[in-house]
Protein backbone atom coordinates (compact mmCIF):
# COMPACT_ATOMS: atom_id res chain seq x y z
CA UNK A 1 0.00 0.00 0.00
CA UNK A 2 2.64 2.59 0.76
CA UNK A 3 4.77 1.34 -1.97
CA UNK A 4 2.33 2.35 -4.39
CA UNK A 5 3.06 6.31 -3.58
CA UNK A 6 -0.20 6.38 -0.67
CA UNK A 7 0.47 9.09 2.15
CA UNK A 8 0.22 8.25 5.41
CA UNK A 9 -3.14 9.59 7.27
CA UNK A 10 -2.95 8.59 10.46
CA UNK A 11 -0.13 6.64 12.04
CA UNK A 12 0.06 5.47 15.79
CA UNK A 13 -0.68 2.05 17.95
CA UNK A 14 -4.26 0.27 17.92
CA UNK A 15 -4.61 -3.05 20.03
CA UNK A 16 -6.06 -6.04 18.46
CA UNK A 17 -8.07 -8.53 19.99
CA UNK A 18 -5.93 -12.05 19.16
CA UNK A 19 -8.34 -14.51 17.20
CA UNK A 20 -6.60 -17.27 19.82
CA UNK A 21 -8.59 -18.97 22.58
CA UNK A 22 -7.41 -16.61 25.12
CA UNK A 23 -8.12 -13.20 23.07
CA UNK A 24 -5.58 -11.26 24.16
CA UNK A 25 -5.20 -7.76 23.73
CA UNK A 26 -2.33 -7.04 21.08
CA UNK A 27 -0.81 -3.81 20.60
CA UNK A 28 -0.40 -3.10 16.76
CA UNK A 29 1.46 0.20 15.20
CA UNK A 30 -0.90 1.16 12.55
CA UNK A 31 -0.69 3.38 9.50
CA UNK A 32 -3.87 4.76 7.72
CA UNK A 33 -3.68 5.19 4.26
CA UNK A 34 -6.46 6.44 1.65
CA UNK A 35 -6.09 2.65 0.84
CA UNK A 36 -6.70 0.69 3.72
CA UNK A 37 -5.04 -0.31 7.06
CA UNK A 38 -1.55 -1.52 8.05
CA UNK A 39 -1.08 -3.55 10.90
CA UNK A 40 2.66 -3.97 12.32
CA UNK A 41 3.83 -5.56 15.25
CA UNK A 42 5.87 -3.36 17.20
CA UNK A 43 9.32 -3.21 17.23
CA UNK A 44 11.02 -5.27 20.13
CA UNK A 45 13.88 -3.39 22.16
CA UNK A 46 16.37 -5.61 22.54
CA UNK A 47 18.64 -4.98 25.59
CA UNK A 48 21.87 -2.65 24.99
CA UNK A 49 24.30 -5.62 25.25
CA UNK A 50 22.96 -7.42 22.33
CA UNK A 51 23.40 -7.09 18.77
CA UNK A 52 20.56 -5.22 17.26
CA UNK A 53 17.88 -7.16 15.27
CA UNK A 54 18.18 -6.82 11.30
CA UNK A 55 16.60 -3.57 10.27
CA UNK A 56 13.71 -4.97 8.05
CA UNK A 57 10.74 -6.62 9.31
CA UNK A 58 9.37 -9.80 7.75
CA UNK A 59 6.57 -8.73 5.06
CA UNK A 60 4.59 -11.80 6.48
CA UNK A 61 4.03 -10.22 9.86
CA UNK A 62 2.50 -6.94 8.33
CA UNK A 63 -1.16 -7.16 8.16
CA UNK A 64 -3.05 -5.06 5.35
CA UNK A 65 -7.04 -4.45 5.79
CA UNK A 66 -7.12 -2.42 2.46
CA UNK A 67 -10.44 -0.68 2.09
CA UNK A 68 -11.62 -2.73 -1.07
CA UNK A 69 -12.14 -5.95 1.06
CA UNK A 70 -13.71 -3.85 4.13
CA UNK A 71 -17.52 -3.46 4.87
CA UNK A 72 -17.87 -1.75 7.49
CA UNK A 73 -16.75 -0.18 10.44
CA UNK A 74 -19.24 -0.66 14.05
CA UNK A 75 -18.50 1.47 16.94
CA UNK A 76 -19.26 -1.63 19.59
CA UNK A 77 -18.84 1.01 22.67
CA UNK A 78 -17.39 3.37 24.64
CA UNK A 79 -16.10 2.19 28.18
CA UNK A 80 -13.75 3.67 30.76
CA UNK A 81 -10.65 5.63 29.08
CA UNK A 82 -11.20 2.92 25.34
CA UNK A 83 -13.25 2.92 22.66
CA UNK A 84 -13.89 -0.47 21.12
CA UNK A 85 -14.76 -1.28 17.42
CA UNK A 86 -15.17 -3.71 15.00
CA UNK A 87 -13.90 -3.69 11.45
CA UNK A 88 -16.11 -6.28 8.89
CA UNK A 89 -14.41 -7.90 6.24
CA UNK A 90 -16.48 -8.20 2.81
CA UNK A 91 -16.12 -12.22 3.28
CA UNK A 92 -17.63 -11.79 6.82
CA UNK A 93 -14.45 -11.90 8.83
CA UNK A 94 -14.59 -9.54 12.13
CA UNK A 95 -11.54 -7.76 13.44
CA UNK A 96 -11.94 -6.16 16.95
CA UNK A 97 -10.18 -3.28 18.06
CA UNK A 98 -9.79 -0.89 21.21
CA UNK A 99 -8.07 2.56 21.50
CA UNK A 100 -7.88 5.28 23.78
CA UNK A 101 -11.24 7.11 23.27
CA UNK A 102 -9.43 10.39 22.29
CA UNK A 103 -7.03 8.93 19.37
CA UNK A 104 -10.88 8.56 17.45
CA UNK A 105 -9.41 5.73 15.03
CA UNK A 106 -12.51 4.39 14.57
CA UNK A 107 -13.55 7.49 13.53
CA UNK A 108 -10.55 8.13 10.76
CA UNK A 109 -10.87 4.61 10.02
CA UNK A 110 -14.41 5.35 8.90
CA UNK A 111 -13.65 8.49 6.71
CA UNK A 112 -11.19 7.10 4.79
CA UNK A 113 -12.91 4.06 3.99
CA UNK A 114 -16.06 6.11 3.04
CA UNK A 115 -13.77 8.46 0.99
CA UNK A 116 -12.50 5.02 -0.95
CA UNK A 117 -15.57 3.60 -1.77
CA UNK A 118 -16.40 7.44 -2.81
CA UNK A 119 -13.39 7.61 -5.06
CA UNK A 120 -14.11 3.96 -6.59
CA UNK A 121 -17.99 4.61 -7.06
CA UNK A 122 -16.88 7.69 -9.32
CA UNK A 123 -14.92 5.56 -11.77
CA UNK A 124 -17.65 3.05 -11.90
CA UNK A 125 -19.84 5.59 -13.38
CA UNK A 126 -16.72 7.07 -15.62
CA UNK A 127 -15.84 4.03 -16.99
CA UNK A 128 -19.56 3.09 -17.66
CA UNK A 129 -20.11 6.42 -19.28
CA UNK A 130 -17.08 6.00 -21.62
CA UNK A 131 -18.12 2.64 -22.31
CA UNK A 132 -22.21 4.09 -23.42
CA UNK A 133 -20.53 7.02 -25.13
CA UNK A 134 -18.20 4.24 -27.39
CA UNK A 135 -21.12 2.72 -28.33
CA UNK A 136 -23.06 5.31 -28.79
CA UNK A 137 -20.77 6.69 -31.67
CA UNK A 138 -21.64 5.76 -34.82
CA UNK A 139 -19.02 2.75 -36.85
CA UNK A 140 -18.62 3.87 -40.18
CA UNK A 141 -19.88 3.48 -43.37
CA UNK A 142 -19.25 -0.47 -43.00
CA UNK A 143 -22.68 -0.70 -40.70
CA UNK A 144 -24.60 1.74 -42.76
CA UNK A 145 -23.78 0.29 -46.13
CA UNK A 146 -24.60 -3.43 -44.03
CA UNK A 147 -27.90 -2.26 -43.40
CA UNK A 148 -28.25 -0.35 -46.97
CA UNK A 149 -27.49 -3.79 -48.97
CA UNK A 150 -30.27 -5.77 -46.46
Amino acid sequence: MLESGCKAVKEGVLEKRSDGLLQLWKKKRCILTEEGLLLIPPKQQPPPQQQPPPPAEPAAKIKELHFSNMKTVDCVERKGKYVYFTVVMAEGKEIDFRCAQEQGWNAAITLQMVQYKNRQAILAVRSTRQKQQHLAQPHGPRLRSASNSA
